[in-house]
């Protein structure tokens, strides 16, 4: 036990505190489509020009600068489009400086990897906690070379970290990097403008309470009109008055659309985002809005009805239901899905999952859901697991961090909670302890379902390796249990477990599973079947009390 480390306590996850929704804008008008596509373009222009400047001041940033920009921006658009330009550029901004963070991160690890593993001899064994030395002296020096660039390119990365630099590209790098592989991705160059240049529109605006129906730039009404504030610069596009432009389309939220009918007609803050997607040539109207912060259950309440314990896998979801003493309770569930295809696909394919997660859920009575709190971010470096490829391929393929939030999202719709628990050990014991005694032959456990079993016992706050739960401790708890071996009644040292002092019966012994004595006739005084013969040669028939003799035999 010296050798484990200390477990983490057990959480619930606190809910989402926003939502968003969809509809797609239909049956617009070449007009309408015409003026989307140069709103969209003047108002990016704008915001790719703020990003420059906000990205040049670096740390000096300061609320006067900030105030500075918007003044600037509002005399080529208007007030609330200023805002959330400069709104949307601080966000990219403090994304940058995260990202920027986690890979000096990532390069610590790897650096201190290297040094480990080119500091031991050629060819030593490593251990589960850390690698063993390289195995050829070729590999040897590669790594050091290797060692050599990651130093580099750290000490590259603290420097920017401390002078405040950070690298946006608005429209992202890897479509950036794609016009350089057009042949590759199966895309012409007109093909890939337009894409390029529809990422890096700017059609969104934030919501304003009090404000009629929830935001004055870009206004949904009850019955799906929509109708957006017209730029300075392109007020003559307007189709009514006050510079607005009013759509043809109209819209109509069919998931939570009573929730957002609520808040636009109460004046509440709803923002808007309007794009293009370019592959299927349509448009969509995104509507978010916050939610006010739920308070999150008690953990014992979350526990109060049992608890379904789930294990993330590669490709499945393996589930397993248990009561609120962490007794396994009917067989395992698994749920499949694929992560290959468009990032669009492998999104689908979870989210069908969970659905059919969350049904069965419900089915069967439980109201929580644990989960492993899994960060693979120093796991998966290719310094630590050589030529794992194929294991570092699993690692990264497992969508933790978008798999929770999803999670969190869709059980709180559902009414479910969504309990944390630490991760480790879990597969190991879990298949130590529970896939072998609960494996039938009508009933195949795999390990992903024993570790279901682990993590849910965790999540109810029972040990994992013990295989008796308090409801079976209950049950037997006015007797002994483990009595010693019959030979030598000092070879097994005290009793496992005791009852105690208060429990009538405490000193007695434990009655027999049977109702008769071992070894003695069942009470009809017959027996099933007749005894087989025998070759050795008995004088009487075997008695209750057995008697010691030395000379049985008779000649």
């Amino acid at each position: 036990m010296g050798g484990l480390r200390e477990l983490a306590d057990s959480f619930v996850v606190a809910g989402p505190c926003g939502v968003a929704v969809r509809d797609r804008l239909k049956h617009l008008t070449p007009e309408d489509e015409m003026v989307l596509r140069a709103v969209g373009a003047h108002q990016g222009t704008l915001a790719s020009r703020d990003l420059k400047v906000r990205c040049a001041e670096g740390l000096d940033h300061s609320a006067d600068t900030w105030a500075a920009r918007k003044r600037e921006l509002t005399k080529e658009s208007s007030s609330r489009i200023a805002g959330a330009i400069t709104k949307a550029t601080h966000d990219q901004w403090a994304l940058a400086r995260r990202c920027q963070a986690a890979h000096i991160r990532k390069l610590d690890a790897g650096i201190n990897i290297l040094r480990h593993r080119l500091s031991l001899a050629l060819g030593e064994t490593g251990t589960k906690r850390a690698a063993g030395g390289y195995r050829s002296k070729s590999e040897w020096f590669s790594k050091s070379r290797r060692l050599g660039a990651l130093e580099e390119r750290h000490a590259a990365a603290v420097a920017e970290w401390q002078a405040g630099r950070v690298r946006v590209v608005r429209g992202g790098k890897r479509l950036l990097n794609t016009r350089h592989h057009l042949t590759q991705t199966g895309l012409t160059e007109e093909q890939w403008r337009e894409r390029w240049e529809a990422e890096r529109w700017f059609l969104a605006a934030d919501g304003e309470s009090g404000k009629r129906l929830g935001n004055e730039t870009i206004r949904v009404t009850p019955a799906g009109e929509v109708s957006i504030k017209l730029p300075a610069p392109l007020a003559h596009l307007a189709n009514t008055g006050h510079g607005r432009y009013v759509f043809a389309a109209t819209v109509a939220f069919a998931h939570r659309g009573t929730e957002w009918a609520d808040r636009i007609e109460a004046n509440r803050a709803v923002a808007y985002r309007i794009h293009l997607d370019t592959e299927r040539g349509r448009w969509y109207l995104t509507a978010s809005w916050q939610r006010s912060v739920v308070q999150t259950i008690p953990l014992e309440t979350a526990r109060a009805r049992g608890m379904v314990g789930m294990d993330t896998n590669a490709d499945h979801f393996a589930a397993y239901r248990l009561d609120r003493h962490g007794n396994p309770i009917g067989g395992p569930r698994r749920f499949f899905y694929g992560l290959s295809g468009s990032a669009s696909h492998r999104d689908a394919q979870i989210r069908h999952a969970l659905t059919r997660l969350l049904h069965w859920t419900q089915q069967v009575g439980a109201k929580a859901i644990a989960i492993e709190d899994l960060d693979f971010t120093a796991e998966k470096t290719r310094e630590k697991h050589g030529g794992r490829k194929r294991f570092r391929q699993l690692i990264s393929g497992m969508p933790t961090g978008k798999l929770k939030a999803r999670l969190v999202s869709m059980a709180a719709g559902q009414g479910l909670s969504i309990v944390a628990v630490d991760p480790a050990y879990t597969s190991m014991w879990g298949a130590q302890h529970w896939q072998k005694p609960l494996a039938t032959p009508r009933r195949k456990m795999s390990r992903h379902d024993a570790a279901g079993i682990a993590i849910g016992r965790r999540a109810l706050g029972h040990p994992v390796r013990d295989g008796v739960s308090p409801a079976r401790t209950e049950l037997r708890a006015w007797g002994r249990t483990a009595p010693p071996p019959h030979d030598r009644s000092d070879r097994a040292g005290h009793r496992t477990a005791q009852a105690a002092p208060g429990d009538r019966g405490r000193e007695g012994t434990r009655p027999p599973t049977t109702d008769r004595p071992p070894g003695g006739p069942p009470p009809s005084g017959k027996r099933k079947r007749e005894p087989s013969a025998s070759k050795t040669v008995r004088d009487a028939p075997r008695t209750q009390q057995r008697v010691h003799d030395s000379l049985t035999h008779t000649g």
